[in-house]
């Protein structure tokens, strides 16, 4: 079954939680300065510990009997971090790889794993003033698209987007591609990209100004109460389709690099991410900073 027959056929589809967060909470194992997680595929015992995180997701999905999008870890493994860090040129192609095989061990009758892999910003992804144009977007991100599009993944899904600009370049590639992707945009507590745009108003201007627009829009790294859905449009809802929620309410530069595991209460959380499925129809649903499986097991206690 195609990712886009998924998404229109399916209510409720679960994704993962926090994986680099929890990886560096690891004792035995260390994340890369350039590529993060990413070269844990290469080591037996990171593969065992990024692999822990991903079961503990897919145990959740497969009690509920309910689809699972997992992603290969692939956040902003462009090539120029790549030559940096004298890495081998296949390192996408490996990631991707690497969720297959679990895919293949995994998957069962009651969840079914569909594999995503991640784009990111070039540079900070809460600081838009950063972000690039258009069409530099679209030279830089070329190279690992073309990598993910020499894979089976299933939906490519550029994360953690701070700007419309950047984002735009992105579907200019990968619009010609014929690969089911999304745009998961960081938006502040008032509903907006971080570049000022309304979130509503950024959806917009990507499906009018490309050939073949995303599958679906999602945000992640923010509270669920963020979206501020009440004063959304029916519209809205018909192209939002998933959010990868923090645990914390508060705004980005009270969380970033915090050595505090900032949370607020379980059951907030829960009750906001519960009410955007119920009530507005959001079907993708996961966790992002501060949270994990608890998270997720809790949310299919409330659905």
């Amino acid at each position: 079954m195609s990712f886009d027959r998924i998404i229109n056929e399916q209510s409720l589809i679960l994704t993962e939680c926090a994986i680099s967060e929890r990886l560096r909470r690891q004792t035995d194992i260390e994340s890369h300065p350039l590529l993060f997680n990413t070269p844990l595929i290469y080591d037996e015992n990171g593969r065992k510990r990024l692999e822990e995180v991903y079961f503990s997701y897919f145990e959740v999905a497969e009690e509920a009997g309910l689809p699972l999008l997992l992603c290969a870890p692939t956040w902003r493994i462009d090539r120029e971090r790549v030559l940096e860090a004298d890495a081998s040129l296949t390192i996408n192609r490996d990631a991707v790889a690497f969720m297959e095989e679990f895919k293949t061990r995994h998957s069962s009758n009651r969840c079914r794993i569909i594999t995503g892999s991640l784009l990111a910003p070039k540079n900070d992804c809460y600081s838009p003033e950063y972000a690039l144009g258009r069409k530099k977007a679209a030279e830089f991100h070329s190279w690992q698209i073309d990598e993910l599009l020499r894979t089976e993944v299933e939906v490519i899904i550029a994360q953690t987007m701070p700007a419309v600009s950047e984002a735009l370049g992105m579907c200019d590639r990968l619009s010609a591609s014929g690969k089911p992707y999304i745009i998961s945009f960081v938006i502040n507590r008032f509903g907006r990209v971080l570049d000022g745009t309304p979130l509503a108003e950024a959806m917009d201007t990507i499906d009018q100004s490309v050939t073949s627009p995303p599958a679906g829009y999602m945000v992640n790294c923010v509270y669920p109460t963020f979206l501020n859905a009440r004063d959304q449009s029916l519209d809205f809802f018909k192209r939002l389709i998933g959010i990868q929620a923090n645990a914390s309410s508060k705004d980005h530069d009270q969380l970033d690099g915090s050595e505090l595991l900032l949370q607020d209460p379980l059951p907030d959380w829960g009750g906001n991410m519960a009410r955007l499925h119920r009530e507005y129809g959001v079907k993708i649903l996961g966790g992002c900073c501060g949270t994990d499986h608890t998270y997720l097991r809790y949310l299919m206690e409330l659905l």
